[in-house]
Formats: structure tokens, sequence, C-alpha cells
């Protein structure tokens, strides 16, 4: 650790803030007719969900953004675990270029958690499909989908889709993790340089608290989505085990410590955690991100959250 201090401009991954994104994207695509909620996966990606009790002709795509489809999160998977998260496999794979498909290959070779709709369950694989839909209904990529209709108009010029990148774009700070280790080890590595293409629609994008306050203040006042669309992804499911937290398409709200309800998401990543929230009328915006992850996310972001919404200086 260098022990300097972090700058407002760093950037820094997002992980899971990216599901925002391409929730945004797909809801773009809906209002301009090239794509329904209700489509079913197999019409997009014919044959791809099938296997152990998946079944594409049976999970829409609003059952992808909103995490009710049950199809296993192939982040769970104890071989990617080994190989791609933890020490050592991570220091030795940490460079290792993959496509999706490995990542749907691996959740779809383990059952489903439930039938599709029955309720709430975080998958990353449901995001690495959605974002493949997205590609077959727009006739490009991902990266260009996002970029042309989110980065570019709002000017997110922080804000990089890094491909098979392993470096952070400067300015930048360092990210550390313990590998999974115990969270009391001494170990601690460099983690910063690794390969985007470990994660992909469900979590790649680079980004900066300034850009990711612009996009959540933007989306929930409307900038990006007409009425409609937005209403869409407002609606939400609850969450099994938290009754302060309901999620979206590709957006939750949750409550503060002291009542108010927020919308946004977080998302955490090897050496990372960030949080971008806004207050519904999308004036009040905070962005956050924790360059170790030996800490308990929730908890650092809950602190967080209450200092900024719910002391004086901060409602």
């Amino acid at each position: 650790m260098t022990g300097r201090p972090r700058s407002v401009d760093d950037r820094f991954r997002i992980a899971s803030i990216t599901k925002t994104f391409v929730a945004t994207v797909l809801l773009q695509q809906e209002a301009e007719g090239r794509i329904g909620l209700d489509d079913k996966v197999e019409r997009w990606l014919p044959g791809v969900v099938r296997g152990n009790g998946n079944d594409g002709r049976r999970i829409s795509v609003r059952q992808l953004l909103n995490h009710t489809s049950g199809i296993y999160d192939y982040t769970d998977d104890p071989g990617h675990l080994k190989k791609y998260v933890r020490a050592p496999g991570f220091l030795r794979h940490r460079y290792d270029a993959v496509t999706p498909d490995l990542a749907v290959r691996t959740a779809l070779s383990h059952r489903p958690g439930f039938e599709p709709g029955a309720r709430y369950g975080y998958s990353n694989t449901n995001y690495v499909l959605a974002a493949l839909i997205m590609e077959k209904a727009g006739g490009r990529s991902y990266e260009d989908e996002v970029r042309t209709r989110i980065i570019e108009p709002l000017g997110l010029h922080g804000t990089v889709l890094p491909g098979r990148s392993v470096d952070v774009p400067e300015p930048s700070s360092r990210a550390y993790s313990t590998l999974g280790t115990d969270p009391g080890a001494r170990k601690i590595y460099d983690v910063t340089r690794q390969n985007a293409s470990q994660s992909w629609g469900d979590g790649d994008i680079i980004s900066t608290a300034a850009d990711l306050n612009r996009f959540f203040s933007a989306l929930i006042r409307g900038e990006l989505l007409p009425a409609e669309q937005l209403a869409e992804m407002k609606t939400t499911v609850a969450h099994p085990q938290n009754p302060a937290y309901r999620y979206g398409l590709g957006i939750a709200t949750f409550k503060a410590a002291c009542g108010v309800w927020l919308w946004g998401n977080d998302g955490g990543w090897i050496g990372s955690f960030s949080q971008a929230v806004t207050t519904e009328d999308g004036r009040h915006t905070l962005a956050l991100n924790l360059n170790g992850d030996w800490s308990v996310p929730d908890s650092a972001g809950t602190d967080l959250l209450k200092a900024e919404f719910c002391s004086p200086a901060g409602s």
C-alpha cells in the first residue's frame, strides 16, 4: 500500500452497478419496439439456456433483469471461485481472457435454484444473458450500445468499457484483497490488474464517482428513459430476507437508517466495493468506492449513507 490519499477523480471498477447500464439500454430498446420485456430468452438466444432443468422457453427478459429467473449464479460455482477469485488461482489466472459463453456454460452446469418467477434470487448470469440479448436486439456489441446510448450522451468522460484490458485507466488507485483468505489474515494482495473479460455485462464497467452521480441523477429524472419504461424499471420485487430492500430492473430501492428511501445499486469485485444512490427526485446523489474487500461492504455502505442522507448536514 502506498499510503497516498485517493483522488476525487479516481476511476474504479463499478462491478454490478454495470447492471443498471445494461437494464437501461434494454429498456431503451423496448421503447423503440426492438424487444419486449416479456419476450422469452429462447426467442433471442435459441437453444442457449437448456439443460439441467434450465429452459429459456420459460424465462422472460424481465425475469433476467429483476433476478427472478432462477438461473444459477456462475460466480458461485466452486471451480470458478477456485480459478478466478481465490488464491492461488487468481494469481495464476488474473490475466486470462474469457468469453461470456464460459459464464453461461458454468451456470447451466447447475440446476436452477427455483422456478422462473417464483421469487428474487440474485444471479450474475442473468446479466450476461441480458447483454447477449441486447446485442441481438440492437445489432451492435454490448460495448457500442452502452457507449452510444448512455456514456456519450451524458458526457461520462471517466467511464470506460474495458473489454479485455487488464488495467484501470489513470487517474486511479490500487485495489487490495485477501483473495478469500481469513479476513484477519495479514497477507493482502494488490489485485488492481486483472482481465476485465472475467466479468462482462454483469460487472465490467470502470467509472468515477462524478460520472455515477450524473448517470443515476439523469436516469431517475427521466433523461434516459420514457416514463413508461422508467416505471417498469422501478417496479420492484421483494428480497426474501430483507424487507427494506427491493429490486427493480437493474436498480434497487432501499431504506436508509433514518427511513429515507433511495434508488441505486452497488457492486463488489475483487479488491473493491462501490455504491451509487440517489433520492427519488434525483437531486441528492452519492457514489463511493472502497478499494479493499476484507471489510463488510453492507456495513460500510450503510454507515456512509446514514452520514450523507440522515444527518442534519446531509439532509
